[in-house]
């Protein structure tokens, strides 16, 4: 392979839904591109992106594959991005390194949800989008209701370059208002030939043409003075006006494509070539790179995906991570298309590579020149929306577990893995739960760890909402140095201003702060603490010891076991011994102390409240608001976006779990949500005996 200049590459991505026919799409750019001589499908397991052993089994793309073709005297690089919302991440990662999108529509199913996840997601993104058409030789094509679904998801900025003759299986050929020509092709090989436009066309393309030329003229002040003048614009006219909006994304052209048959695909390419915009890189500048993705590959270990990011990468050069300063050496660099990996010696700026067995080439890192000191923003993922506890089966497996999953979610960064303190769980997080059971898939047959997948425990916080007081005496005494430590308290909500008169057995009493603390807690809410001890009660050398022990009982509330917050304790009373009073009778004293007076206080268990939002076709509409109803969900703002609903909630955390899965099964799979937490609230009374219930059994006295 050459070695290409900055300005002779582009680099795309290929976005749309599951099943549009991104894959098949790849495959034919590749056969023209050269890269390959025989066009493999999905159907048959052969494609040059879908190489991977869960992609074939599952026949649907899962990673976010890198291809190239050298069309043109340009070296176009290809993403293949996953359609499915479970793997967002690969087309998050792909949309950071890309610089133009092809947006494939399946012209059997017009936008579907996942189109439109797309749409906003580019929009998110700020990437140009062209819109492929695609499938218009299904049986079951229409391209009037596909247009008029695209134009109502993307308004004026949807430009028609081409429109077809005939669809489904007749579909043979289309016309081409930019270059004014109708293209017929012959066979399923893309043989295309160049004609007139047919007559009973001719009024169509010419009003199609027109369109065309005033969108083109919109974006540059001389284009626009020369249409005024003249009324019409040159190809090359056009294409300049078009690239200037498609840059700015404020322009989408629509081509006609079938992928299958390789129909349309080379003139998809030529406009790419012509019109898209070139990787905003600089060649002359110290190498840099980023690496947007690594996989474990069988034969050859983990890969790591990179572009370029500006000079030049060659064979044999030194990097180091700007971060750390650890040093790589690449022995060799590769230019990528699917499993197909050709060394070169050198890659320029914008362009796309790959290297092997790095050690700190993992996913969103920088490696650059040494001493260059140049680093890259990282990539901001979505919020995990999916989450599970995992353990092993086989208890000596957890520390194999623990280095698989490790492993795992440096190559996946939305795969989140954390231990929680709190739970005593470890808790695996995805985009879906098609996501988290390819991570399964990979313990078991890659890592050969059996694992086992099981609903998360909520974080259940526990606070108070009146007055109580309590006394403790811890008293021990075993033959030699005994123990003892009595404490009084009395507890109230930490919220309001501070008041220190209360009614403390039966009597109005008037509480004297002589020292205080006050802290935020770790996992939200507060603690406040006030000595008010007098006449020398308890020394006041005791009064950490008392509070280690509140705090150790905050941290294993009474109630379910779960963190405790907003609280304020007052000491106010208590007793001494002068031999046996130690540190650890007081911590034993005011962490029972704290348990009996919490238990008296109206005690009452807080839950994780999430705020969601749902994007349903409205036909599902009554569904999706009743399904949110029963998992004690509060309806909130109800929206619409054309033919979808949006629907907004607050809904516990208790009942989101598998929501991802339910809400595919309520919606055959057209809908899609976001959640965020919002805050802690009380749970319902019969939900708290419940868990009350539950917690009695395995709870033991101090």
């Amino acid at each position: 392979m050459k070695e290409y200049s900055t300005q002779d590459i582009r680099n795309v991505v290929l976005l749309g839904s599951t099943k549009s026919g991104k894959t098949t799409l790849s495959e034919a750019m590749l056969y023209e591109g050269k890269v390959i001589d025989r066009r493999g499908t999905v159907e048959d397991k052969n494609t040059v992106s879908d190489f991977d052993e869960l992609e074939k089994l599952n026949q649907r793309s899962i990673y976010a594959t890198p291809l190239y073709a050298e069309f043109m005297a340009k070296k176009i690089n290809i993403i293949d991005a996953p359609g499915s919302d479970d793997f967002i991440g690969g087309a998050v990662a792909a949309t950071r390194v890309c610089e133009n999108g092809v947006l494939v529509v399946n012209a059997q199913q017009g936008v579907e949800v996942g189109t439109r996840n797309m749409i906003r997601f580019a929009k998110q993104y700020s990437l140009p989008l062209i819109v492929a058409v695609n499938q218009l030789d299904g049986e079951k094509a229409d391209w009037e209701n596909t247009m008029a679904g695209i134009k109502d998801q993307l308004g004026s900025k949807a430009i028609n370059i081409q429109f077809p003759t005939s669809t489904g299986a007749g579909f043979d050929g289309f016309v081409d208002v930019l270059m004014m020509k109708y293209y017929h092709f012959k066979d399923a090989n893309g043989t295309r030939e160049d004609l007139e436009i047919p007559a009973e066309f001719a009024d169509q393309a010419e009003e199609a043409r027109q369109e065309l030329i005033e969108k083109a003229a919109e974006f540059d002040d001389t284009l626009m003075e020369k249409f005024f003048e003249v009324g019409s614009l040159t190809e090359d006219e056009i294409r300049k006006g078009l690239a200037i909006g498609i840059a700015n994304c404020e322009v989408c052209p629509i081509f006609c494509v079938s992928a299958k048959k390789d129909i349309g695909v080379k003139r998809l390419l030529e406009f790419t070539k012509n019109v898209s915009i070139a990787p905003k890189c600089d060649d002359t500048k110290p190498a840099s790179l980023f690496i947007y993705k690594t996989i474990l590959e069988p034969h050859l270990g983990e890969v790591s995906y990179f572009k370029v990011m500006s000079g030049v990468v060659t064979a044999g050069m030194d990097v180091e991570d700007p971060e750390t300063a650890n040093k790589e050496r690449f022995s060799a660099i590769y230019a990528v298309a699917g499993t197909k990996k050709e060394s070169v010696q050198a890659l320029r700026a914008g362009d796309f590579g790959c290297v092997v067995k790095l050690k700190n080439g993992k996913s969103n890192n920088t490696l650059c020149a040494v001493g260059a000191g140049i680093s890259h923003e990282k990539i901001v993922y979505p919020a995990p929306k999916y989450r599970c506890a995992i353990k092993a089966k086989v208890q000596q497996d957890e520390q194999k577990l623990g280095d698989a999953l490790k492993k795992i979610s440096s190559q996946d960064p939305t795969v989140v893995v954390e231990y929680s303190k709190e739970l005593r769980q470890t808790i695996l997080s995805g985009n879906g739960e098609q996501h988290i059971n390819i991570v399964k898939w990979s313990l078991n047959n890659e890592y050969k760890v059996d694992v086992e997948l099981f609903a998360p425990k909520v974080p259940y916080r526990e606070t108070i909402t009146k007055v109580a007081t309590a006394m403790y005496r811890h008293k021990k005494q075993s033959g030699g140095a005994g123990q003892f430590g009595e404490v009084s308290l009395l507890v109230c909500p930490a919220d309001g201003p501070l008041n220190t008169k209360f009614k403390i057995d039966g009597k109005e009493t008037q509480l004297n702060v002589k020292t205080q603390e006050s802290a935020d807690l770790d996992w939200g809410g507060k603690l406040e603490f006030y000595n008010c001890v007098v006449g020398g009660a308890i020394d006041l050398g005791f009064m950490p010891a008392i509070l280690k022990g509140i705090k150790e009982r905050m941290v294993e509330g009474p109630l379910t076991g779960s963190y405790a917050r907003d609280i304020r304790v007052f000491v106010y009373d208590g007793k001494m011994h002068p031999v046996d009073s130690k540190e650890i009778a007081f911590i034993i004293a005011g962490r029972n102390a704290f348990k009996e007076a919490f238990r008296n206080a109206g005690p009452k268990i807080l839950e994780p409240i999430y705020n969601v939002e749902v994007l349903t076709p409205s036909e599902y509409q009554g569904a999706v608001m009743s399904d949110i109803q029963n998992r004690r969900g509060i309806l909130g703002d109800l929206g619409a976006d054309k033919d979808f609903s949006i629907l907004k909630a607050r809904i516990p955390l208790a009942e989101l779990y598998r929501y991802s899965t339910a809400l595919s099964s309520l919606t055959s799979g057209s809908a899609s949500f976001t959640m965020e937490f919002a805050d802690y609230q009380p749970v319902p009374g019969d939900v708290q005996a419940k868990l009350l219930e539950a917690y009695a059994a395995t709870d033991t006295e101090d």
